[in-house]
C-alpha cells in the first residue's frame, strides 16, 4: 500500500508550528517549505479559523503581505481563500470561493478558534479538497488554532480560557486517522504570557489545567506539544519528523519498546508525574532533531484518495494533470486585467466592469485582492 502511494503519489509534507508564523522562525520554516520547488509556489491561505471575526480579511492579508514581502525570492503565487462561514456568500462548500485550492501546491491555515475551524470544515467541500491535494503532494502549513483544529480531540481554548467553560474537548478534524494516528496537537506549548502571575503555558491552560485535560481525553492519544515560534515539519512519505526554529516539541505517548532511544529526558517533574499516571512515556527533541513518525505509533500509509468522494478525488487528478501554461492567462487576457486596474484607478466603474465581461468571456475571472487583481482560469 505505501509503495503504490509513494510511487505515483507521494503526499505532501505537514508543517505544524507553535506560532509565529510571520515572524523569523516562520520565515524559516516557509523558506524550508518552498525550497523544493524549481518554480514559483502556487500558495493558498484559508481565512477559515478567524471567519467570524470582523477583520478576518486582514487577519489573513497579514499572512498574504508577509510571504510576498519576506520571501519575495521565491515569487510565491499568493491567493487568498475566504471560506468564511457555511451558509454565507462565503461558504467553504461554494466552488467560487474554494477555487484556488484545486492547483495550490502549499496550503496555510493559522490563528482564530479551532473549534469554529472545525465546525466550518468539517467534511465540507474546502476540506475534502485540502486532503486531495495532500494526497497529490500540496505541503500544509498549519499555525496555531489550525494545528489545533486537525487533531483527533482540539482544545476548546476560547471556551475555557476567555469564557470560563468546563474543561473538556472536542472533536476535531482528525487529520491523521487517515494515517491510523490517534494525535492531539498542543501549540504555544511553553507560552509565558502570564508570567510569575499566571501559567499560560500548554496553550493557555498552564500546567495544572492542562493535566486534568489529558485524563479527560476519551480515547488514548499521542499528545505533542509544540513550542512557540517552533515547527514541526512531519514527511509521512519517509515517515520521518523534524523540528525547526526557536523550541522543542514535547511527546507524551504510551508505552513503546523504543522509549529510551530517542529525545532528551526532560528536567521536568509535571510532565514526568503526567506521563507516569497516563502510563506514557516522554520524549523531548530540541531543533535539529530528526525522529522516525512510528516512534510510538503504528503508522499505515492509506491507499491515494482514502476518505475523500470519488467525484472530489476525480478532480482533483484531473486539475492536477493540467501543465503549469494552462493556469497563466494568455497576453490578450493579461492586457484586459492592466487596462482595467487602470480604469479602476481612474474610478472609471463603468469601463472596468465591461473589461471584467470581456475577460470572463475569454474563459478567466479576475478576482480584486489587497495584493492586487488575481486571474484565474473558469470552471
Amino acid at each position: 500500500m505505501a509503495e503504490s502511494l509513494i510511487g505515483d503519489f507521494r503526499p505532501g509534507r505537514v508543517v505544524l508550528l507553535g506560532s509565529g508564523e510571520t515572524s523569523p522562525s516562520g520565515r524559516k520554516a516557509f523558506e524550508e517549505v518552498f525550497r523544493r520547488f524549481d518554480h514559483p509556489p502556487r500558495l493558498a491561505l484559508l481565512e477559515t479559523p478567524a471567519g467570524f471575526e470582523l477583520n478576518s480579511a486582514r487577519v489573513i492579508g497579514r499572512v498574504a503581505e508577509f510571504l510576498q514581502h519576506h520571501l519575495q525570492n521565491y515569487q510565491p503565487q499568493v491567493e487568498i481563500v475566504p471560506a468564511r462561514k457555511r451558509g454565507s456568500p462565503f461558504s467553504p462548500d461554494l466552488e467560487e470561493v474554494i477555487a484556488p485550492l484545486w492547483r495550490a501546491e502549499v496550503i496555510f491555515m493559522g490563528p482564530g478558534s479551532p473549534t469554529y475551524a472545525v465546525r466550518q470544515l468539517r467534511d465540507s467541500l474546502a476540506w475534502q479538497v485540502i486532503l486531495a491535494r495532500h494526497y497529490l503532494g500540496a505541503d500544509l502549513v498549519l499555525a496555531s488554532a489550525a494545528t489545533i483544529a486537525i487533531s483527533r480531540f482540539a482544545l476548546p481554548v476560547y471556551e475555557i480560557y476567555k469564557v470560563g467553560e468546563e474543561l473538556h474537548w472536542k472533536e476535531g478534524l482528525n487529520f491523521f486517522g487517515l494515517y491510523d494516528l490517534s494525535m492531539v496537537f498542543i501549540p504555544h506549548w511553553n507560552n509565558n504570557e502570564g508570567g510569575a502571575e499566571l501559567d499560560t503555558s500548554r496553550c493557555f491552560m498552564g500546567r495544572e489545567r492542562f493535566a486534568r485535560l489529558v485524563e479527560l481525553l476519551p480515547e488514548p492519544c499521542l499528545v505533542i506539544g509544540i513550542d512557540e515560534k517552533t515547527a514541526l515539519f512531519l514527511d509521512l512519505a519517509s515517515m520521518t519528523a523534524r523540528v525547526y526554529g526557536n523550541g522543542g516539541v514535547t511527546l507524551i505517548h504510551h508505552g513503546n519498546p523504543h522509549e529510551s532511544a530517542y529525545g532528551q529526558t526532560l528536567a521536568d517533574q509535571e510532565l514526568t508525574a503526567l506521563a507516569r499516571q497516563m502510563g506514557s512515556h516522554v520524549h523531548y527533541f530540541q531543533a535539529g532533531a530528526i525522529f522516525p513518525l512510528d516512534i510510538c505509533c503504528p503508522f499505515s500509509l492509506p491507499e491515494p484518495g482514502f476518505g475523500i468522494p470519488l467525484t472530489i478525488w476525480s478532480r482533483a487528478l484531473q486539475e492536477a494533470s493540467r501543465s503549469p501554461e494552462e493556469d497563466s492567462p494568455p497576453p490578450e487576457v493579461q492586457e484586459l486585467v492592466q487596462a482595467r486596474q487602470e480604469a479602476r484607478q481612474k474610478r472609471d466603474w463603468a469601463i472596468a466592469d465591461a473589461l471584467r465581461s470581456q475577460i470572463e468571456a475569454l474563459g478567466w475571472l479576475v478576482q480584486d485582492t489587497p495584493q492586487g487583481p488575481q486571474v484565474k482560469r473558469k470552471g
